[in-house]
C-alpha cells in the first residue's frame, strides 16, 4: 500500500466531514467511512503510517478520527 495515496484519501474523506461544525460528528463520520468502505490492509497501512510518521500530511481531524476510533479501525488480530 503506498501510504502517501492512503493519507490523500484520508484528507479527501475528511474535507468531505469538515462541514459539520460538531468535531465529533466529524471523527465518526470520517471513521465511519474508513472502516465501512476500506479495506483491512489499507486501515492497517494507514495507522502504521500515522505511528511511524507521527501522521505526517494527515489534516487534524484525521488523526483525531483514527485516535478516538483506533480499536474499530483495527480488524481484529488472527
Amino acid at each position: 500500500m503506498d501510504a502517501h495515496k492512503l493519507v490523500k484519501m484520508a484528507n479527501e474523506i475528511a474535507a468531505f466531514f469538515e462541514s459539520d461544525s460538531d468535531p465529533q460528528a466529524v471523527a465518526d463520520g470520517i471513521a465511519g467511512h474508513i472502516r465501512r468502505f476500506w479495506d483491512p490492509r489499507m486501515r492497517r497501512a494507514l495507522i502504521a503510517f500515522i505511528d511511524e510518521q507521527a501522521g505526517a500530511g494527515c489534516k487534524p481531524t484525521v488523526l483525531a478520527a483514527v485516535a478516538g476510533h483506533r480499536d474499530s479501525l483495527l480488524p481484529p488480530a488472527d
